[in-house]
């Protein structure tokens, strides 16, 4: 449980970081009074892509072991 409040912490961290980026290289896109909403709205998104990936790094795990179990037991 730990370890998910910890990615949650960082994802936000990246997010308002790259919402930071954002206004201070291209101020025209977003002005600074939403500076918080899309720093949130970015972190947000970046933990869907962080929880989507490791999904997948699951789900890709998981089917390689379950081939490597249905082997012979030879060592080639």
């Amino acid at each position: 449980m730990m370890r998910e409040w910890i990615i949650f912490a960082l994802c936000l961290g990246v997010g308002g970081h790259v919402a930071l980026g954002v206004m201070l290289h291209m101020p025209d896109l977003w002005p600074w009074s939403t500076a918080g909403f899309y720093g949130l709205l970015s972190g947000l998104a970046i933990y869907a892509g962080v929880q989507g990936g490791r999904g997948l790094w699951k789900l890709f795990k998981s089917s390689g072991s379950a081939t490597t179990k249905n082997s012979s037991g030879t060592s080639w």
